[in-house]
């Protein structure tokens, strides 16, 4: 039996960040706001996502400290043993912990109701509906003033021969493992496949990263590339550039992927498990969308305007769903703007040209703004300069110079583009340099702020100073 539920402001398909951002505000307009979802609430982020590999990537760095001790007069490496299961197991806990306080229970704190179904629009471009196949039985048709698409992206890979029959991982399936591979190859050189090739090294796996592009973090800038290789061959990772997997062979449970390089050499590599990290995709299969006038485009994301509406005015998207970054602070600030001009007619619009990033490896990476090459395809002309992390001094008493960080400024104003950086600490240093790019600094002005002697931010006046001073004749904390 089908109920129809009218009298609703807005009707959320999916319950991510987007979801909940836009389900708050609207409840705080007083406004009544119902959010549908299929799977686990909580979206990517807090499940699959940003917490559960933070989480474990914490508990390799904290056994890699124990490893890379042996760097300081006094002290010897250790290597511990990992109970694999039980740090799966605390990731889980945690998740749980999370999902519940940061999620199920503020849909009960402000009122607003989750329902547990499969929604599909229906009806057509001038009275869209929403029909929901109800996760105990039965159905609803939800009634809404305004819809917004939250559902999200999901991992993608590429068709390889013998790949699916192989068995492969995600990011998601790699994190709920009931043991620790003895070999990894990790198909894609770009944050996730980062974070991921690390994370199970730091563990004790033999790891091997594959990017068809010509350099590990193809859309950092080289720099940032090499020093993160660096890293990577430092610890034992084995890299190949320009190299991808052709196909993959089995044999009694064991797999062996054929990875041909740069140059069409074919080469056999026996492992225990694949990860494919080449990228996410929008959720949009069976929402119904060209029934109500949504269209998508080349990678099935959701086709908005600058104020996130689809080409049915009633309807709108936000987050993964419409590839945009898929940060989860965007995705809660798309939703928060979605329920705004819904609601209230704002038309605003969201300025992403300081929006920071971070991939965290050990050294982590992080940047904001212009890279160089992006500046001079705006027709910009550049002065860029690059600070070694040998000439900071919080690096040199923690005894690990490994990185750098890299200013792109405006040649002729010093206004500040762009910065980029690898270090501990990387994305506390680039939300500093976030607030110098929002306020319009000039690198003179960077250069001549107050910066706490001893911290990795440190390192971004330094490179800012490098415009003006030789900063290995600076005294060590030299204004």
């Amino acid at each position: 039996m089908t109920s129809t539920d009218c009298g609703i402001d807005l009707a959320i398909i999916g319950s991510g960040s987007a979801a909940f951002a836009a389900a708050i505000s609207a409840t705080n307009q007083g406004k009544r706001a119902v959010m549908i979802e299929r799977g686990t609430t909580g979206g990517t982020c807090v499940n699959t996502g940003c917490v559960p590999s933070k989480a474990l990537l914490a508990a390799a760095d904290a056994r890699h400290t124990a490893v890379a001790a042996g760097r300081f007069p006094g002290l010897e490496s250790a290597r511990l043993p990992v109970g694999f299961a039980e740090l799966i197991g605390g990731k889980d806990a945690l998740v749980d912990q999370m999902r519940s306080e940061k999620y199920l229970d503020l849909a009960d704190d402000y009122g607003f109701e989750l329902v547990h179904g499969t929604a599909a629009f229906t009806g057509n471009g001038d009275g869209p509906a929403l029909d929901v196949a109800l996760e105990d039985g039965g159905s609803r048709r939800i009634e809404a003033a305004h819809y917004l698409i939250a559902t999200g992206s999901a991992p993608w890979a590429p068709r390889i021969d013998g790949l699916a029959e192989a068995g492969y991982l995600t990011s998601t399936t790699a994190m709920e493992l009931a043991a620790l591979p003895e070999s990894l190859l990790v198909v894609g050189g770009n944050a996730v496949g980062l974070e991921q090739a690390q994370l199970f090294a730091r563990l004790g796996a033999q790891v091997t990263v594959i990017e068809a592009l010509d350099r590990l973090a193809p859309f950092e800038e080289p720099e940032v590339s090499a020093a993160i290789k660096a890293v990577f061959v430092d610890e034992g990772v084995v890299v190949h550039t320009g190299a991808t997997l052709t196909a993959v062979q089995t044999d009694d449970g064991q797999k062996t992927a054929i990875v041909r390089t740069a140059d069409g050499a074919e080469s056999a590599l026996s492992v225990g498990q694949i990860l494919v990290a080449t990228g996410r995709r929008p959720v949009t299969a069976g929402l119904g969308l060209e029934q109500v006038g949504v269209k998508t485009g080349t990678r099935a994301e959701v086709v908005v305007d600058e104020h996130l509406r689809t080409g049915n005015p009633r309807i709108w998207a936000a987050g993964d769903v419409t590839g945009s970054p898929q940060f989860v602070y965007v995705a809660a600030a798309q939703g928060t703007l979605v329920a705004d001009n819904a609601l209230n007619g704002a038309d605003r619009t969201l300025n992403y040209s300081a929006l920071p990033r971070v991939t965290f490896t050990s050294p982590s990476i992080a940047a904001v703004g212009m890279t160089d090459a992006q500046a001079v395809g705006a027709g910009l002309r550049c002065d860029c300069r690059t600070l070694d992390l040998a000439y900071v001094p919080r690096a040199l008493v923690t005894r690990d110079t490994r990185g750098l960080v890299k200013i792109v400024a405006e040649a002729d104003s010093g206004r500040l583009l762009g910065v980029h950086a690898v270090a501990e600490g990387a994305g506390e240093l680039i939300t500093a340099a976030t607030y110098a790019l929002t306020a319009g600094f000039t690198v003179d002005q960077l250069a001549h702020t107050w910066a706490p002697y001893l911290t990795m931010a440190e390192a971004l006046k330094l490179a800012a100073q490098t415009y003006t001073a030789d900063v290995a004749k600076l005294s060590c904390c030299a204004g």
